[in-house]
């Protein structure tokens, strides 16, 4: 389990690194210290995820609705996980912070995005998850994109969001098909694309071995919740019972 604690000699390092190359804000490029990539004033601002908001899918509406509610896409699907919650509301500024981890290899920003990420989990649904310590779960990218992209984007905001949690991380999933980039597809075309892709990985299966409840699944964005309905599909298929889905941004 990650302590949440950086160890002494890497935040000496940090604070070397931080002289010698002084980090400024991702956004806004005011300098900063101790390796954060957002200034106070640009994180205040990023626009989080409030109340109304879809129970399924996390989209946001505006307007007073006291009671919860599904969104009419998500009354008329039937999902293989509980609810997905997503931390930000869809942004630009949030967006290229998403863009440049994963296309521009900024790994730096993983922090702060898992950072973002956790308030997600500030939603009471997520209280039996915190209490029984349910790992969370990255989506899995194929070994073939890994060895393009040489790292998942979204394991490395697992690592982050496990530290700012206490829950363990646990890469219980791997994809066994090669797909198409999901961009330009259409729901039931992604739908189609996914299917069978992903299944347990070793570690996935020691953890059914021992009786784990529930999983949350990890992403960076959630648009249509067709890759994150599969691999909730094949934990399911695996005997979890609940699973929960976080994610950075609502796209």
């Amino acid at each position: 389990m990650n302590s949440g604690k950086m160890h002494p000699k890497l935040h000496i390092w940090q604070r070397v690194l931080d002289l010698l190359y002084p980090p400024c804000c991702v956004l806004c490029e005011v300098k900063l210290t101790n390796g954060q990539a957002l200034c106070h004033t640009c994180d205040d601002a990023l626009p989080r995820l409030r109340p109304p908001f879809c129970q399924f899918c996390g989209e946001g509406f505006p307007g007073l609705i006291e009671q919860d509610f599904a969104c009419p896409n998500c009354a008329k699907l039937k999902f293989s996980f509980e609810f997905a919650r997503p931390a930000m509301v869809r942004d630009e500024r949030t967006l290229e912070m998403i863009h440049r981890l994963k296309y521009g290899r900024e790994l730096h920003l993983a922090k702060d995005l898992g950072r973002l990420a956790s308030e997600a989990i500030h939603d009471p649904r997520f209280t039996q998850a915190l209490i029984e310590k349910w790992p969370l779960v990255p989506v899995p990218l194929h070994h073939k994109r890994l060895q393009e992209r040489h790292f998942n984007q979204a394991a490395e905001i697992s690592r982050s969001l496990a530290d700012c949690s206490g829950l363990p991380l646990v890469l219980a999933l791997k994809r066994i098909r090669h797909t198409e980039h999901q961009t330009a597809l259409t729901r039931a075309q992604r739908l189609k694309n996914l299917r069978g892709a992903f299944v347990l990985s070793r570690a996935g299966q020691h953890l059914r071995r021992r009786g784990i409840k529930g999983i949350i699944l990890v992403d960076d964005v959630l648009t249509t919740g067709s890759t994150v309905n599969e691999c909730a599909k094949a934990l399911r298929h695996s005997g979890f019972q609940h699973i929960f889905v976080v994610t950075v941004m609502r796209g």
